[in-house]
């Protein structure tokens, strides 16, 4: 494995709360999959989870050393969780094609948070 990147984001959790208040459903559909929706939306906080989210993408971004753009778009990445509850990232679109192009065949992340704050870090291998 060859490392191509790594990226880390760390986001304030209110301020994707109040996003997500102002907003509404416009900036959760621009930032997040229907799937990340869903499951943010079933827990306890949801900011915490979106804001996790969104540093997750933040961090891939940084790895890729694309930023979030015609590369690389907020849709194009899906954050889940495996039956473990490791974190995983999906990619499609033209992630999933810029992520080909340029040898990346994995990429592994990790998410934390707490009361204010949510971090991601993101790590892009190729073979």
């Amino acid at each position: 494995m060859r490392l191509i990147g790594i990226g880390i984001d760390v986001v304030e959790v209110q301020r994707i709360a109040e996003a997500l208040e102002r907003h509404g459903e416009a900036f959760g559909e621009r930032i997040f999959t229907a799937e990340e929706r869903r499951y943010c939306s079933s827990q306890k906080r949801p900011a915490l989870h979106y804001a996790a989210r969104f540093a997750a993408k933040e961090a891939v971004a940084k790895a890729f050393g694309t930023g979030i753009g015609k590369d690389l778009g907020w849709l194009d990445m899906e954050i889940i969780r495996r039956e473990s509850g490791e974190p995983a990232i999906v990619l499609s679109g033209t992630g999933k094609a810029y992520a080909e192009a340029n040898g990346i065949t994995e990429v592994k992340i990790s998410l934390t948070h707490a009361r204010d704050y949510a971090a991601a870090n993101a790590v892009a291998l190729g073979a």
